[in-house]
């Protein structure tokens, strides 16, 4: 749940205050290389909010269908080869393009 809420903070803090300066002039306003690093930014925020809902979801499928097994089954360096495993695709998928 922390790795979805910094994925979603980064994209109120990072993401939009940029689309909202390109809202409100109608054009790009900042520096040019900085959209596609502010482009970059914003498949990765919403690429790792994504996976992160989609690895909590496994999480519960698990706890619901083996609760007795839960346990050995997730456990925190599992949890957090999981967190690491999102935030990296979500950077590679983002990042390599430019």
């Amino acid at each position: 749940l922390v790795s979805l809420f910094m994925s979603d903070l980064m994209v109120g803090l990072v993401v939009m205050p940029p689309a909202m300066l390109n809202q409100l002039y109608g054009r790009w306003v900042l520096q040019g290389d900085f959209c596609s690093l502010w482009a970059s930014f914003d498949v990765m925020c919403c690429s790792a909010s994504i996976l992160n809902l989609c690895v909590i979801s496994l999480d519960r499928y698990l706890l619901i269908t083996s609760p007795l097994r839960y346990k050995l089954r997730m456990t925190s360096c599992r949890a957090l080869a999981l967190i690491l495993a999102t935030w990296s695709l979500a950077a590679l998928a983002s990042f390599l393009p430019i």
